[in-house]
Order: C-alpha cells, then sequence, then structure tokens
C-alpha cells in the first residue's frame, strides 16, 4: 500500500512540476539531428594530406583554387601543414598569396605561425615574383 501511494504522489508531483520527456527544452545538450556540422572540402583535405596529384586533378576539374573551406583557402591549409610541393601547385594554378582566412591571416602567417619553413620559403620566393 505504502508503494502504492509513494507512486502516486511521485506521478502528481511530475505532473504539477510540468516534467515531460517529449519537452525539448529539458535536454539542453541534445543533439538536433537535422544540423549538420560543416566539414572540409575534399580539396582541401587533399591539400592538407600533400596529394599533389588529387589536388592537381581537382583543379584540371575546375575547382577554384581560391575558394574557401571553413574560413580559410587552400593556400592556407597548404601554408600551415608545411605542403611545399602543394603550395607551389596552387600558386601555379593562381592562388591568392595576400588572400586573407576569416580570422584575418594570410598564408604567410601560417607558415611562421606554424614553423613551417619550406612553405615559407615557396611563399617568399613566390612574393618576389
Amino acid at each position: 500500500m505504502k508503494k502504492a501511494i509513494f507512486a502516486v504522489a511521485t506521478v502528481c508531483l511530475l505532473a504539477i512540476g510540468g516534467v515531460s520527456a517529449n519537452e525539448p527544452g529539458s535536454h539542453a545538450n541534445t543533439l538536433n539531428p537535422t544540423t549538420v556540422a560543416p566539414e572540409l572540402s575534399a580539396f582541401c583535405k587533399a591539400v592538407m594530406q600533400g596529394d599533389v596529384e588529387t589536388v592537381k586533378k581537382f583543379i584540371e576539374l575546375g575547382e577554384d583554387v581560391n575558394q574557401k573551406s571553413l574560413g580559410r583557402a587552400p593556400i592556407h591549409y597548404a601554408a600551415r601543414y608545411n605542403k611545399a610541393e602543394v603550395l607551389k601547385v596552387l600558386i601555379e594554378n593562381g592562388a591568392d598569396l595576400k588572400k586573407r582566412c576569416d580570422k584575418g591571416m594570410t598564408a604567410m602567417n601560417y607558415a611562421k605561425m606554424s614553423n613551417a619553413t619550406e612553405a615559407l620559403a615557396v611563399l617568399k620566393d613566390a612574393m618576389k615574383k
């Protein structure tokens, strides 16, 4: 009998308090299943990995070498991850050496910040031309 009274009292308290399993506000940390997180473009992934052949193929297929992905252009990723050969390909195909990312940094800034010596040398050489 005590268990029944306790169960009824608990249900009444929850009902009065407005608790509902279907209320979205009661789960603040739950992800919205319709929300899609932004993802790095396949082109920029190839740049980061230093995959020169894939980068060339993307360019051949019409990829814009100055198109930002997650706020950075391919040249920023190449400089940041010290991908000198990819950097050369991007520059040969019209990458803007002075392009800034959404945080205001250039490829030169990324190369210096990352101590990417090979990328830095490529950028300095390209700036002279």
